[in-house]
């Protein structure tokens, strides 16, 4: 590299839904970032379904935004079909689902990105890393041009040694009409990562104008859209309806026949697929008994009629997928815009890296998204912050920052990836979570802000709009607390509650099933003047007092754990009482705490008490 050559504290690769968090990241954080992108047109494209969140998945986005990341401003700007799922559920398993403009949030994304301090973006294929006597200095591209940095961020998504499979069809490809990673795949296999294969589907892409949209179900969105965004009002685009359909005995017996043209029934490819969102093949070979699935058609946008068959991915042939298709009620005359397919790409076993998502073995070198081993947009993003985040702390000399599992979401699934591993593209789920009660999508604001201003990657608007706020719920809870009737004062106000004696507050009646927020709001009218957030966290608070008091203690508990540093430099065969596997677990992994310890596969309770007195036992001086 010249010695003219401008150096970067941290350099981005990909332009995928990880890379521009990762990038904007690092660069509010004040990192002098580039992100380097195959093409610059394609920076947040929505490779797959056009939808962001849901279940598990909508809290990430929330806590994206608390820490100042896009998704959630994106989403809000380019939601053309908002719903809360679980609405009828409590407030810790709801999770915000939004339909997306494909075009307008890639559009939202560029304009972001271009408008953020510190960052310049490049049109590059990346096809190397530059280390020299096994330090990170920089990355190439493969037409030779050289850029320095010793902080590197990788978001390759499905393009390392990436294959698209489509019935007889192999195409080398990263997606579909962009080429595959091959050097950079070959560089991380050189440095001795554990690699491995994975894939993903995506279905046909549907010409909605030949779709008999009189004959299906139409799943309108919420009447009052919930924004992602903490720093949104309010969602006022239109909103469009989605279209149910099912497949049938004729799609399932169509697809039988042929299961030799599918990537996996068929032998082609090894890569293992995420057993939460099936292609159709699986599903007709798993639930054999099951004689429909359900099929969401999805706009995807308002100026394009091109239809997402949600439920229907595949990689048989064209001519089968034509096929198929036409037995779908709806679908019968329906053209495809474009063919489905399989993709199978490398991966590097997470436990490769620090909680800090960097390369154990090369420092300096940070990965997030699919390349991790995570499918969804959601996932990928919350990695790619926290890795553009720690590049850019690393740069300044900082400690890397982490959430602990009764933080947040994020910091559950970066324990998930660095601890156990993956056997299949891992999702975010509310079931992983220990302590959702906490980790709610409402909350994400007062979980993490606070942090992230500290941390330097919160901007001063939101952080004015936070602390405005937290003002107004400080109060709020205050006043809660403060508002109180005895027995004989309700009945009179009309509220019946036990003759105890006991004064309650605002919190305490609204425990009461038959005492709404409306109701104690005509005996204090102070009531009907708090904002919506405050009124809503007041029902929560109320809603979950009991349990979160339990949850307190589990939390406790969890923290003795976590609170239990290891050395790094522990030397598991120095433990006595280990078995030999959970010296190799431990080694491989090398947890930073006893809690992380707890965690991993393998490592029984005695190998815990072992480890515990080890580390507690005086050091010889």
């Amino acid at each position: 590299m010249s010695s003219s050559t401008p150096h970067w504290d941290v350099i981005v690769i990909g332009g995928g839904h990880a890379g521009c968090e990762a990038a904007a990241a690092a660069a509010r954080t004040g990192a002098r970032t580039l992100l380097l992108t195959h093409k610059t047109e394609t920076i947040g494209e929505m490779s797959c379904n056009p939808a962001i969140g849901g279940l598990g998945k909508g809290h990430l986005v929330r806590e994206i935004d608390a820490l100042d990341g896009l998704m959630g401003r994106m989403a809000d700007a380019a939601g053309i079909q908002f719903r809360l799922l679980n609405r009828s559920k409590g407030p810790a398993v709801r999770g915000p689902r939004a339909q997306i403009d494909r075009k307008l949030y890639r559009e939202a994304m560029q304009t972001a990105l271009a408008a953020q301090k510190n960052l310049t973006i490049e049109a590059a294929a990346v096809e190397d890393l530059i280390v020299e006597d096994g330090v990170l200095v920089g990355v190439a591209s493969g037409d030779g041009r050289a850029w320095p940095a010793r902080h590197v961020v990788l978001t390759t998504g499905t393009f390392l040694n990436g294959v698209i499979h489509r019935g007889d069809e192999r195409i080398s490809a990263g997606r579909i009409g962009d080429a595959p990673a091959i050097g950079l795949a070959t560089r991380l296999y050189d440095l001795k990562l554990k690699m491995g294969r994975l894939k993903t589907g995506t279905p046909a892409r549907l010409d909605g104008s030949t779709i008999a949209w009189d004959r299906l179900e139409m799943q309108a969105g919420d009447a009052n859209p919930e924004p992602f965004s903490f720093m949104t009002a309010s969602v006022d685009r239109e909103q469009v309806a989605c279209g149910v359909t099912w497949t049938n005995a004729a799609t399932h017996q169509i697809i039988a026949e042929r299961l030799g043209e599918s990537a996996v029934y068929g032998g082609k490819t090894t890569g293992r697929g995420p057993r939460y969102c099936p292609s159709i093949e699986d599903k007709v070979v798993r639930f054999a008994d099951k004689t429909a699935h359900q099929i969401f058609l999805e706009p995807e946008g308002l100026d394009d009629d091109t239809v997402y068959p949600n439920g229907i991915s595949t990689s048989v042939s064209e001519e089968t997928q034509d096929l198929f298709l036409r037995t779908i009620a709806g679908l019968e005359n329906v053209v495809v815009r474009r063919y489905g397919y399989a993709i199978e790409y490398d991966y590097v076993d997470p436990r490769e890296l620090s909680p800090a998502l960097e390369v154990k073995r090369l420092p300096g070198l940070y990965l997030a998204g699919q390349i991790n081993g995570t499918t969804g947009y959601e996932e990928a993003g919350a990695q790619g912050l926290m890795a553009g985040l720690n590049a850019a702390r690393a740069a300044k000399g900082l400690e890397p920052a982490s959430f602990a599992r009764d933080e947040a979401y994020i910091g559950v699934m970066i324990d998930d990836l660095v601890t156990r591993g993956v056997s299949e593209p891992y999702r975010m789920f509310t079931s992983r979570a220990e302590f959702r009660l906490l980790l709610r999508a409402d909350n994400a604001d007062q979980r993490l802000t606070a942090r992230g201003m500290a941390l330097g990657c919160v901007g001063p608007e939101r952080a004015a709009a936070f602390t405005a706020k937290a003002i107004v719920l400080e109060t709020a809870r205050a006043r809660a607390h403060e508002l109180v009737l005895t027995p004989a004062e309700a009945e009179r106000a009309g509220f019946h509650v036990k003759h105890d004696g006991q004064r309650r507050n605002v919190l305490q009646l609204l425990a009461y099933p038959d005492i709404g927020f409306d109701d104690l709001a005509t005996h204090w009218p102070e009531l009907a003047a708090w904002p919506a957030f405050a009124r809503e966290q007041i029902e929560i608070d109320s809603g979950y007092a009991g349990y979160l008091d339990r949850q307190a203690a589990d939390v406790a508990a969890f923290r003795r754990d976590e609170d239990l540093r290891l050395p790094a430099d522990l030397d598991y065969t120095s433990v006595g009482g280990l078995s030999n596997e959970a010296r190799e677990k431990l080694n491989a992994v090398r947890p930073q705490t006893l809690g992380q310890a707890s965690r991993i596969e393998g490592v029984t309770p005695g190998a815990l008490t072992a480890l515990l007195a080890h580390v507690r036992r005086p050091r010889a001086a």
